[in-house]
């Protein structure tokens, strides 16, 4: 059975020291012996006012030269930050180790590969920094219940190889210190966090996990030959609760296990059941009360306040961000929820490393996001647009995600409307009226509008009236066109020379067509609320499909159906 437990403390910076160093981390200057708990993961944003967590790890994405990074150290200790990541390598070690000696503030360098966006994921995986719940003290094996780093660590010092826990997927869930003595295959694989495709497709055709995933012992892989590629032999073992698989433990050899390492192997795997079990049960309990708190927060009501306190947001403005996909045809309903789940769990990975005080829930199929800003201005709603923006950017459209921001909530009771602002944005932005991928409420209200007065419409069965009525019925005993020359006089402002242009006739045969909408229609084109009328009317009967485009031009001409203004429900 295994006694191994980490010396250091949860959370704390000489665990993750221990857990990611140095296969994501090393240590330039300062001391870790600090008790204190790590809050959380900051972005260092020199063109935006700062919020860090408690005793952050600050992310120096972009800091460059030892005077830059003094001055970052200098400005961290005001915040109680406890290190500073930046790329290594790093000039003028003097300077900067008197600059950490007189912050307190641990100064890290990033290795040499990996990407700011792993080493953030990992920290947010390692620190459980979504954690709302309270913590236990339960251990399984001597190992802190669920704890998957401490797991793998354990094993790795059984075994005196470098070790990781995968699940089905082959992703890595954890892994234990020591990994830069393995391959660079193995580190390839902690810093994707994925074993690389070209080794799951030679195993698959070497029928490595049909033998690991019938086995009840432990199957040994031989160093695999893949072009110029070098990697150490790997052992393997299948983590099992009754039938169910969840997942194996791998180990890369330097040399053979002995006879006593391959029983403590196979009996770890035992335990590792029992840790994956708990993990995973922790996670969807976490997941279910955080979608609960953030559901209250939203409804704004008398719960509000204590449901942004247990999230860590009852201090300051927050505005909410609705991300959806557009229904898919034919698509299949599993793959669509995985899908949401797979967003919804990347957002709020890439805005807790903006804002880490930020809630990210799937409420039914949109991922609402609790957004901390500080105050309400036009800077704060663009700065939460490109936040999201950039998001959609990294995901790619392949998705099709678009996300609506709502208006800033100054206070809990705001936050309803800061979703229904959020959700308005979002139908706008599914309708088509937008041709945005992001949107804050300010940027479409207009649009939004427009479709509540197209509800209305269709909730009275409302017909046409008046001058386009007219309009509409005599071209269609005539093929008259004068909708559509209407729709193309009031777009160009009256301008007859561009209206005519728009859609492609002599601007004399357009002078007669726009007299005869005067005859026909009855209106008085002068009258600028009967122009207001007119194109009000034009632009209901054109969302939703009303509008057809006519033959040999790109100009879009609003129809009625039946007679009615919008198309029947």
């Amino acid at each position: 059975m295994i006694s191994h437990m980490s010396a250091h403390p949860a959370r704390s910076l000489s665990r993750v020291l221990e857990d990611l160093g140095p296969t994501l981390l090393d240590l330039l200057y300062g001391g870790t012996e600090g008790t204190f708990e790590i809050g959380g993961v900051g972005i260092h944003d020199p063109h935006d006012e700062q919020h860090y967590p408690p005793h952050a790890i600050v992310l120096g994405a972009g800091v460059r030269g030892a005077e830059g990074i003094a001055e970052v150290l200098f400005g961290l200790r005001s915040h109680g930050a406890a290190a500073l990541v930046v790329r290594g390598p790093v000039e003028d070690a003097a300077r900067l180790e008197r600059a950490v000696a007189e912050t307190g503030v641990a100064l890290l360098t990033l290795t040499r590969g990996a990407s700011w966006a792993q080493l953030a994921a990992m920290l947010r995986t390692l620190l459980s920094e979504g954690d709302v719940g309270e913590a236990g003290e339960h251990t399984l094996g001597g190992v802190p219940s669920g704890d998957l780093f401490a797991l793998a660590n354990a094993i790795g010092t059984l075994l005196d190889a470098p070790v990781t826990i995968e699940d089905r997927r082959s992703r890595i869930l954890a892994f234990s210190g020591g990994q830069d003595e393995a391959d660079d295959v193995r580190v390839e694989s902690i810093l994707a966090r994925q074993v690389p495709e070209r080794y799951l497709r030679l195993h698959e055709e070497h029928g490595v996990f049909r033998e690991l995933y019938r086995s009840e012992g432990l199957v040994h892989v031989p160093a695999p030959a893949l072009a110029d590629e070098v990697a150490l032999p790997r052992v393997a073992v299948a983590v099992r609760a009754g039938d169910e698989v969840l997942g194996s433990v791998w180990a890369a050899l330097r040399q053979p296990l002995t006879r006593e390492r391959e029983a403590a192997f196979l009996e770890a795997a035992k335990l590792a059941a029992l840790h994956m079990l708990r993990f995973r049960a922790g996670t969807d309990a976490e997941y279910r009360l955080r979608a609960d708190l953030v559901a209250t927060a939203l409804e704004g009501g008398a719960g509000a306040i204590a449901a942004l306190g247990r999230l860590g947001l009852a201090d300051g403005p927050t505005l909410v961000m609705a991300m959806g996909l557009p229904p898919g045809e034919g698509t299949d309903h599993a793959h669509i929820t995985a899908e949401h789940q797979r967003l919804a769990a990347a957002l709020a990975v890439h805005l807790s490393a903006v804002q880490p005080r930020s809630a990210v829930a799937l409420l039914g199929d949109v991922a609402y996001a609790l957004f901390p800003v500080a105050g309400d201005s036009a800077d704060v709603r663009e700065r939460a647009v490109r936040v999201a923006s950039n998001f959609l950017e990294r995901t790619g459209d392949r998705a099709g995600a678009v996300i609506g921001i709502g208006s800033v909530a100054l206070e809990p009771a705001a936050l309803a409307r800061s979703r229904a602002n959020a959700d308005r944005t979002l139908r706008v932005l599914f309708s088509g009226q937008s041709p945005q991928r992001v949107a804050a409420t300010a940027d479409v209200y207009v649009d939004a509008l427009m479709l509540e007065m197209r509800d209305l419409a269709i909730s009275n069965r409302d017909e046409l009236y008046g001058p386009l009525a007219r309009l509409t019925a005599y071209d269609a005993k005539h093929n008259a066109r004068l909708v559509e020359t209407l729709s193309a006089w009031l777009d160009a402002f009256g301008d007859v020379i561009a209206a005519s242009a728009g859609v492609f006739v002599h601007p004399n045969t357009f002078r007669y067509r726009i007299r005869r909408v005067a005859e026909v229609g009855r209106i008085d084109l002068q009258d600028p609320s009967a122009r207001f009328a007119a194109m009000l009317q034009l632009r209901l009967m054109a969302m939703d499909g009303g509008g057809t485009r006519a033959e040999g031009t790109g100009h879009t001409t609003p129809t009625a159906r039946r007679g009615r203004l919008v198309p029947p429900p």
